[in-house]
């Protein structure tokens, strides 16, 4: 299985930017790369909002796995992001 590079709020935080900027979605940029670099951390805690709804897995996700688990991943990457708040 591949691991990311980078930590679960910035992947979030980089998507909510580039929903936000690019015109592919949104936005009215033909190429946002360079805004999503320099803004993404202002998405930081609508990105840290969307992994907290998470944390409850659906029917279906409990259906495809193991549920503690699933809790355990996201609280450990919620964990990780307010600890270096701090």
């Amino acid at each position: 299985m591949e691991t990311a590079n980078t930590a679960p709020i910035e992947r979030i935080a980089r998507v909510l930017a580039g929903h936000v900027m690019s015109r592919n979605a949104e936005g009215d940029m033909a190429s946002a790369a360079e805004a999503v670099d320099a803004l993404w951390p202002e998405y930081a805690d609508a990105a840290l909002a969307v992994l907290r709804t998470l944390r409850e897995p659906s029917a279906s996700m409990v259906a495809a796995g193991d549920a503690a688990i699933w809790e355990r991943m996201i609280l450990a990457a919620i964990e990780d992001e307010t600890i270096s708040e701090s």
